[in-house]
């Protein structure tokens, strides 16, 4: 999903801690005490980002790069907004290859997670599974992102980077993974609980699930794009939850990113769907108000009233009678 941020309701880092911490460097090593959360919201961590190591990761010589990988600036390249591709057979057949890959590999974290894990060790093990299969971790070095995949805890809205910070019991962990395989991507992500969440917890992730279920089964040729925002919203409103309007889903092919833009929320916008288009929905969903901050590693997105967030992703496929979820 990386970088597919709209440009609004994002305020300065330096306003947005308001005395908590002035600015933070998750480059450098950040100490501070944990700071607990024990509200309408429910009782959780805080979570600030902690050391990244910035070892360079190597790539073996037979996998197939996307252009952006071995790029001084990760610079993607161009792709035509105003038109959505319409993949022939041939090229579905490659992306349900590598989202086949994208999601056998996100399964395999599932039992990694733990109380005491970082991220960072996920990042790492993640690196190995998707080398070892010929594909190439489609985050690293987009537009200069540092690591393979994005890990979002708790407060964390998305784009967050894997660092040393144990995983403690009670965290809610988003993991985000992309795989490019023969020259396409595939997009994919869930929830994963580390050791006993509360209620409040259990209920944002089983909303955002049935949100991203609800969307998917709305997903046919001639249907408009915008009928999967309002039935998000409508769904998320209905349960207590807000979407968090400034992430988007996208096109995806031999492009990480492209259109349409898939918004989460009820929108006016035109276009309809059409078989061979793929795209994904995903989902972002918070406790509290929209408003989120970029930290200071210009990535890592955070809610400014410290609430939860929860995010599930699929790439679909449109078909001649329906949808395909491809990362299924």
């Amino acid at each position: 999903m990386l970088k597919k941020t709209l440009m609004f309701n994002r305020p300065p880092i330096r306003n947005f801690f308001k005395g908590v911490l002035e600015k933070i460097n998750p480059f450098k090593k950040t100490v501070y005490k944990p700071i607990i959360i024990d509200n309408e919201f429910g009782k959780y961590e805080i979570v600030l980002p902690q050391e990244v190591s910035m070892k360079k990761k190597k790539i073996p010589k037979h996998i197939r790069l996307p252009k952006y990988a071995s790029s001084s600036y990760g610079m993607p390249e161009h792709v035509d907004m105003e038109y959505v591709e319409i993949k022939n057979n041939q090229q579905i057949e490659c992306m349900r290859q590598t989202c086949a890959l994208a999601r056998k590999i996100l399964n395999s974290v599932g039992p990694l997670i733990k109380e005491g894990v970082t991220t960072e060790f996920l990042d790492d093990a993640v690196f190995e599974m998707i080398i070892s299969n010929g594909a190439y971790p489609s985050p690293l070095n987009y537009l200069r992102f540092p690591k393979s995949i994005c890990t979002s805890v708790n407060n964390v809205a998305c784009h967050g980077i894997p660092d040393n910070r144990p995983l403690r019991n009670g965290d809610i962990l988003n993991v985000d993974i992309t795989v490019f395989l023969n020259g396409y991507h595939g997009d994919c992500s869930t929830m994963f609980a580390v050791g006993e969440i509360d209620s409040h917890a259990k209920k944002l992730i089983d909303t955002t699930k049935n949100c991203l279920d609800a969307a998917i089964n709305i997903c046919k040729p001639s249907e408009d794009f915008r009928t999967i925002g309002a039935t998000i919203e409508k769904l998320a409103n209905e349960n207590g939850f807000t979407v968090v309007p400034s992430f988007c889903g996208h096109g995806i092919g031999t492009y990480f990113h492209g259109p349409p833009d898939i918004y989460h929320f009820a929108n006016d916008f035109p276009g309809k769907m059409a078989p061979g288009m793929t795209f994904t929905i995903e989902p972002l969903l918070t406790q509290g108000k929209k408003d989120i901050a970029i930290l200071e590693d210009s990535w890592t997105a955070v809610m400014v009233d410290f609430a939860r967030t929860v995010q599930f992703e699929h790439t679909i496929l449109i078909t001649e009678d329906g949808c395909e979820i491809l990362t299924l």
